[in-house]
């Protein structure tokens, strides 16, 4: 983007009702400031020094309009509206319960393996596994 410069002598900006609307909508959109200020040809600085107030009220204005619309479509029995406003307004949130139980009872951990009655190549295969494994 490129910066407006005055040149020597040039008079100051002068912000008109058109630009000041201009301005009004391109906020509520979201449109940056530096955007905003290349549509209207000055420099981002002219734009926050003559327009603060739009700047600083039109974000909020159209919050809370589109705020009112979602609130009344909740009202209204929206049911995704409804479950958006709780979770933003009123701190709902979606969980999920893993229940690691067999009939109500803890599932128990499993006994020591008796090495004892393995053969020999069936260790030699536990010993390479384990090896392989930890090489990961």
């Amino acid at each position: 983007m490129s910066k407006k410069t005055s040149s020597p002598g040039a008079p100051p900006h002068e912000p008109t009702r058109a630009t000041r609307e201009l301005v009004q909508l391109h906020t509520m959109v979201g449109t940056t400031q530096e955007t905003l200020a290349d549509i209207i040809g000055i420099d981002p600085k002219t734009l926050r020094k003559y327009y603060r107030e739009e700047l600083d009220q039109s974000k909020a204005r159209a919050n809370a309009t589109i705020g009112g619309a979602l609130f009344n479509k909740a009202k209204s029995g929206d049911t995704a509206a409804m479950i958006f406003w709780m979770k933003t307004q009123a701190g709902w949130k979606e969980t999920q319960i893993l229940d690691h139980t067999t009939k109500g009872e803890s599932i128990k951990a499993p006994s020591a393996i008796d090495a004892s009655s393995l053969s020999t190549s069936t260790l030699e295969e536990l010993l390479k596994a384990k090896k392989d494994a930890d090489k990961r």
